[in-house]
């Protein structure tokens, strides 16, 4: 189960926005890290263990 595109548009103004910033990893969408989360809480899997949809842990 993922987000549908209505929930997205109630949830993502609550986010903050992404950062810009050149240090670290390049940030994935917030809506694949939040289905991403959604995820490992609904299976009780570990994050590593998840879909290659989703972003890397």
């Amino acid at each position: 189960m993922e987000l549908s595109d209505k929930e997205w548009e109630i949830i993502e103004p609550l986010l903050p926005e992404l950062s810009s910033s050149k240090q670290g990893r390049p940030w994935r969408g917030n809506k694949e890290v939040l289905d991403a989360i959604f995820w490992v809480l609904r299976t009780g899997a570990p994050w590593w263990d998840g879909p290659e949809k989703y972003p890397p842990y």
